[in-house]
């Protein structure tokens, strides 16, 4: 629910930035026209440069240029341009911050293969690299499509939280080495909506695909009956645990199928272990999982990877919602609050503070000035993820934290180039992040102890849940935020009927009932 702006995935390496430049660093390239490069080189060499490296395929050599050889070359008729050496860093797999946060990489999937997660969802884009070595199927339906295809996105986020496979690229999931099971049922097309039936009948086809796990990253403000009835049957008589996003509407509203007690209703924290400001907080909250700013798989190409760099040393950016594509290099320029044209932006990249007007009022400040693209940094703590809100604009744009907004005031002048490509990756917000958290680590966990019921495995997650906010459960965090290690610890020692001690945690009590306190009537 509530997708996040898909944004970066800049370099993997983050360096620190320096206050200026090394000689070492103003590295650039220099395209000559046919037949040049000897006199082309000798000016380079005259005025200070020095070779680095000759491409002659290209008609090009890359050279360490003080300014004087610099501007000397970007005058030389002889030359076709002059561009930024820019640096590239290996490209590596990326552990998303929730699944050390929900204890993921310190239990093993081996046993995986024992459990089905379903995903009623949009869809999977099974040509995904973290995807497609998946042991996933699914079913055609005539409404959505085929499962294998994802026109919204949503859904192969949540699939990527949930399993994505460690390959050594991209990122991984609660479930990163292929051995779990998964379902895709399609009930979302690219408009993002259905009916309660529909989520019926597909929580019906996963009981049918032996699912043990049901992750809906999906709701609605109004119950049905008979959703109701299922979940409560499929909880009861077949032993299949239901999980699914609290909402985002950020109130105390109740919205389902999160809400019915036969299904676990999913809480947002952001990396502080701090409820999200849209999370729904009501009586039938009962876990929370990391929500705010979760990277994850998208289908190929629909996200966003941002990569800035200022002096040659990289700077963690998110690309704005809706800026175009492309790079703009140039010096960094100070534009302010950006709520007036730009004065000496031509050419250049502007270091523009968050406030007062939107974002896309600030870019076009920037472009009316001549600027080349437009950096925006935070003026409170944390990065800066931000929307062009559907205003078109000719330059890229991101955002940064308030912390590198304030250094880079002191490298004004530096070389600055802000490039924003398609990336199969993204960051997104949402109760529907954190659900699939829990689906994943409720499939880990189970995966151990097979024989544990639907009910045994919950109270168990309920009971060795981290607690967050008020001591006990409340409504904002649940019993608090899943924990799978602790989990399989509790099992072991107590085995599957629980333990009548209760909880430090602030969890039920378990007992030999399997069933959590939950719902209006549960007081702490």
């Amino acid at each position: 629910m509530n997708k996040r702006l898909p944004i970066l995935l800049a370099s993997t390496l983050a360096l620190a930035i320096s206050t200026q430049a090394s000689a070492a660093d103003d590295r650039y390239i220099i395209k000559f026209k046919e037949g040049k490069g000897p006199a082309v080189k000798a000016m380079m060499e005259n005025n200070g440069g020095r070779s680095a490296l000759a491409l002659e395929k290209r008609n090009a050599m890359a050279a360490n240029l003080p300014a004087k050889a610099l501007n000397a070359l970007r005058n030389n008729p002889n030359v076709d341009y002059v561009e930024q050496d820019v640096k590239r860093y290996p490209m590596a797999e990326t552990v998303p911050f929730g699944i050390p946060m929900v204890q993921a990489d310190q239990v093993i999937d081996a046993m995986a293969g024992n459990q089905t997660v379903c995903i009623i969802d949009s869809g999977y884009d099974i040509a995904h690299e973290d995807l497609s070595g998946n042991n996933v199927t699914g079913s055609f339906d005539s409404g959505t499509g085929n499962w294998y295809t994802d026109e919204n996105h949503h859904g192969t986020h949540v699939a990527g939280t949930i399993a994505a496979i460690s390959n050594g690229v991209g990122v991984v999931g609660v479930n990163p080495n292929g051995n779990l099971k998964l379902h895709i049922v399609k009930v979302f097309g690219a408009d993002g909506w259905a009916y309660s039936s529909s989520l019926v009948a597909a929580a019906d086809e996963c009981a049918s695909n032996g699912a043990s796990v049901i992750n809906m990253s999906l709701g609605g403000t109004f119950k049905s009956r008979t959703e109701d009835q299922a979940f409560a049957d499929l909880y009861a008589n077949q032993n299949i645990l239901s999980i699914a996003a609290a909402g985002n509407d950020g109130n105390t509203r109740h919205s389902y199928p999160a809400s019915y007690d036969s299904v676990v209703s999913v809480a947002a924290i952001d990396s502080n272990k701090v409820v999200a400001d849209f999370s729904q907080q009501t009586d039938q909250v009962e876990l929370s999982g990391p929500g705010v700013d979760v990277l994850s798989s998208v289908p190929v190409g629909a996200g966003l990877s941002t990569t800035l760099t200022v002096g040659g040393n990289a700077i963690e950016a998110s690309g704005m919602e809706d800026s175009p594509m492309g790079t703009g290099s140039g010096a960094l320029v100070d534009c302010g609050l950006g709520e007036s044209t730009c004065a000496d932006a031509t050419g250049k990249v502007c270091l523009i503070s968050r406030g007062n007007i939107s974002f896309a009022e600030k870019v076009q400040a920037c472009e009316a000035g001549g600027g080349v693209a437009a950096v925006v940094y935070n003026n409170e703590p944390g990065m800066l993820f931000g929307t062009m809100g559907g205003v078109a604009t000719g330059i890229p744009s991101a955002g940064i934290s308030d912390t590198d907004g304030a250094a880079l005031l002191g490298q004004l002048g530096a070389s600055t180039t802000l490039a924003i490509e398609a990336s199969d990756y993204a960051y997104y917000n949402g109760t529907s992040m954190a659900t699939p958290h829990v689906a994943g680590v409720t499939a880990l966990v189970w995966s151990h102890f097979p024989s544990c019921t639907a009910s045994e495995i919950r109270a168990a997650l309920d009971n060795t849940a981290e607690d967050l906010g008020a001591a006990g459960r409340d409504n904002a965090y649940g019993y608090g935020l899943v924990q799978a290690k602790d989990a399989v610890d509790y099992l072991t020692a107590n085995g599957c009927g629980g333990s009548s001690g209760g909880s430090s945690s602030g969890g039920s009590s378990g007992g030999g009932s399997g069933k959590p306190c939950k719902g209006k009537n549960c007081t702490k």
